[in-house]
């Protein structure tokens, strides 16, 4: 018996990567599993089937409205209900800004925030259903994907880290206006080897040079699932509107935005008075992080 026992999960994105091991953990763990993808998906569901397990594929474009409705209707009609959204579904278009199109902003914008909506809205529009009827899902689950990107920053990946940001926006916001309704909502931030990240020549090599130094390789799509899964499961009562940064072996919780030093009076400011203000204000503020999660100097840049 898996921690997540007859319970319907829909994975977006699970053809490959991190989506498809996603997939496999969930039925590892005894669920039923969607699995959505543009791509190859049938190929994941008979990876399940070979395990014992129970699975269909669903090729909706998520990022459209009326197809993410389907996606959800699909996972109701075949197993008469779902349990967890997994946001998963994500691309990349990075190019610096100064060279960036007006489309390679957008298509990044369509798919990670348009496709996190459209079936979050749609799944959260049936749990609401089922709970005003009488009969509510049991312990529902929104999973999203952010990124280290979002939360800290990377030269660019302005469209991509704009979107990651605004996933975790999302779910901050999502998880307090859900939670009437018993679903709990929270996200990762993962650090993976994929298809999508194996073009970042510094992150290949960073991940080399880990797994050459531990002998553990960290960057393993498989690595990020267990957390995910476990968000899924009946057991992650209690988590919700919260972030994990998951790398390898590693979890740690992505704290909030937060109010640092700051100064007031009772009266405006004068423009004039906020060149010795503001200055020594952020010289006593944290530095913003670097792409671990970590503070850095405040004049060096840090990515992946």
């Amino acid at each position: 018996m898996g921690i997540n026992e007859g319970r319907v999960v829909i994975v977006t994105g699970a053809a490959g990567g991190i989506g498809r091991e996603h997939a496999l953990e969930f039925a590892r763990q005894g669920a039923k599993v969607v699995v959505n993808d543009l791509g190859p998906a049938e190929a994941v569901v008979e990876e399940i089937k070979a395990l014992g397990g129970e699975a269909i594929a669903n090729k909706d474009d998520i990022s459209d409205f009326d197809g993410a409705g389907r996606l959800v209707r699909s996972a109701i009609d075949t197993f008469g209900t779902v349990h967890v959204l997994v946001n998963n579904a994500g691309i990349l278009r990075d190019k610096m800004f100064v060279n960036m199109t007006v489309d390679q902003w957008d298509d990044v914008m369509r798919v990670h925030l348009r496709g996190t909506f459209a079936p979050s809205q749609h799944v959260a529009s049936y749990w609401r259903e089922q709970h005003k009827a009488g009969t509510p899902v049991a312990h529902p689950r929104i999973i999203n994907t952010s990124s280290p990107s979002g939360l800290y920053g990377n030269i660019g990946q302005a469209n991509y880290g704009a979107a990651k940001a605004g996933i975790a926006a999302f779910t901050v916001i999502l998880a307090d206006e859900l939670a009437r309704l018993g679903v709990t909502v929270n996200a990762i931030a993962p650090t993976a080897l994929t298809q999508m990240t194996a073009g970042l020549e510094g992150f290949v090599a960073a991940m080399e040079a880990e797994k050459e130094r531990t002998g553990f390789d960290a960057a393993a799509p498989a690595n990020i699932s267990p957390t995910v899964v476990w968000l899924g499961s009946p057991e992650s009562d209690g988590i919700t509107g919260r972030i994990f940064n998951v790398h390898g072996g590693s979890i740690s919780v992505a704290e909030t935005w937060v109010a640092g030093p700051g100064v007031s009076k009772n009266a405006r400011w004068d423009p004039a008075e906020l060149g010795e203000v503001i200055p020594a204000l952020v010289a006593e503020a944290r530095p913003n992080s670097d792409m671990a999660g970590q503070s850095r100097n405040a004049n060096s840049r840090q990515g992946l």
